[in-house]
């Protein structure tokens, strides 16, 4: 009798909390779940669409990715990593391609193909969506210590390191072409993260890409 004579004392109290401190419980959840996921939104994932065609067959137009910003903590980039990075020339534009040049590398684009420090095997590329034909030729980088040559899958239609002096001269971000140079490079520090996972319209991990 006594035990069930506490049971009902407490459910009396349960029942007699204010309603104020049952809507500010349910707006403690919910405010310490905002937070968190501005958390995880600013040190560790990376929500981005794809704006472009020029990493298809990978991603497309309208794809939905996550990065992971932490991935670089631990671990050095590696070749064929995909990464969301500033773009050199605006810092306030976000770019993803894939790594193909690794810092203090000679990379050269010769009749479609592309030969790292003067190698005469060419890389690996099974990923190109076509015959490459546009900018395949007569580029020769050299990568510096602190950065990465980034290029796009869709080479006949990718913007990327091929192109970037030039773009810095024609926006008037470099005053001459040897200024320009600079722009052609991602730094490590402009690197935001690399793509994890993509999550519409079709699932899909990335994984030895």
């Amino acid at each position: 009798m006594a035990k069930n004579a506490k049971s009902e004392k407490t459910e009396m109290e349960e029942q007699k909390r204010p309603w104020w401190k049952e809507l500010l419980s349910y707006v403690w959840i919910i405010l310490f779940a905002c937070v968190a996921a501005m958390a995880v939104n600013r040190y560790v994932l990376i929500n981005a669409e794809i704006p472009s065609e020029s990493m298809e067959n990978l991603l497309t137009v309208d794809d939905r990715i996550f990065g992971c910003r932490l991935s670089y903590v631990f671990g050095e980039p590696e070749r064929y990593d995909v990464v969301m990075f500033r773009y050199p020339v605006h810092e306030d534009t976000i770019y993803i391609k894939r790594i193909i040049g690794l810092p203090g590398e000679t990379v050269e684009i010769r009749k479609g193909k592309i030969y790292i420090d003067g190698s005469e095997t060419p890389i690996e590329e099974d990923y190109l969506p076509e015959k490459w034909t546009d900018g395949n030729d007569g580029y020769l980088f050299e990568v510096p210590k602190d950065s990465y040559l980034m290029l796009g899958d869709n080479r006949n239609l990718s913007e990327d390191a091929r192109y970037w002096a030039q773009c810095a001269l024609d926006d008037e971000v470099a005053s001459n072409k040897e200024e320009a140079q600079k722009y052609t490079y991602v730094r490590e520090d402009q690197m935001i993260g690399r793509a994890i996972l993509k999550y519409y319209p079709k699932f899909h991990l990335f994984l030895n890409i």
